[in-house]
């Protein structure tokens, strides 16, 4: 059935759709359409819009992405489907931006199939296609990871949540940055800085942020976010945003 753009759920309908004819070609897995049905149901309670709490982190995050040494993002099967393009942009923005393919449910048929979308969108010199290396105590196949990449990497970007690699990455001396829509995952609570926001919104966000920044990178020098702060205002912003619809009484249709 066609969807017809002036449903109100117009966007949030094509996004589902373009998601389920991915987990048929195996881009993304079962497993992925769950996770993505829960960030939707936390950006609800967001108001699905981009917060002033969570601007300040993607400015802060450009920031630091701009002060490593070597920078990676990680992409997943969700990632690659929903955001090859942003993730394109990012790495045009800061050139020294690696990405590395990591999945949880790895196979090389689905390694390949996310190869393949980021390289069709413009990644250049992918990573993690085949693994070189592997984080210590982590059981999962989130372990494998490219030596030259998240293996070698300072500062990771970690869109979409996995507390797991989050807290074993961090016990490697790395910075991670999570995008994360719920600010009680693991993935928020353990990061070094937790972006609470949708995907897509939150790249966009931050390719521009890097866009406007010139100058010289990999200084090392990392300006300081209170990533505690950061989960509070999230939190006070949906508590706030429940109140307000609590309190809302909507118009009932009069019997006739």
């Amino acid at each position: 059935m066609p969807l017809s753009p002036r449903h109100p759920r117009y966007r949030s309908l094509r996004v589902r759709a373009h998601l389920a004819a991915e987990s048929r070609t195996g881009l993304v897995v079962p497993e992925g359409l769950i996770a993505h049905g829960r960030g939707e149901a936390f950006d609800y309670l967001l108001g699905e819009r981009t917060s002033p709490s969570a601007r300040r982190a993607i400015r802060v995050a450009a920031s630091w992405l701009r002060a490593a040494r070597h920078p990676v993002v990680s992409v997943n099967g969700n990632v690659a489907a929903l955001a090859a393009g942003p993730i394109v942009r990012l790495q045009r923005a800061l050139p020294g931006l690696g990405v590395e393919v990591n999945l949880f449910h790895r196979t090389p048929r689905r390694s390949a199939l996310v190869a393949r979308a980021l390289r069709r969108a413009g990644v250049r010199g992918l990573l993690g296609e085949r693994p070189t290396a592997r984080i210590p105590r982590l059981p999962s196949d989130r372990a494998l990871v490219d030596r030259g990449g998240i293996a070698r990497a300072d500062v990771c970007l970690v869109p979409l949540e996995d507390g797991d690699r989050t807290s074993a990455l961090r016990a490697l001396g790395k910075r991670v940055i999570a995008i994360d829509l719920n600010p009680l995952s693991r993935t928020s609570e353990t990061a070094d800085l937790p972006i609470v926001d949708e995907l897509t919104r939150a790249l966009d966000l931050l390719a521009r942020e890097l866009e406007g920044r010139k100058g010289a990178t990999g200084s090392g020098r990392f300006v300081p976010f209170d990533a505690a702060a950061a989960l509070r205002d999230a939190r006070r912003t949906i508590a706030r945003r429940l109140r307000a619809l609590a309190a809302h009484r909507p118009q009932r249709p009069r019997p006739r």
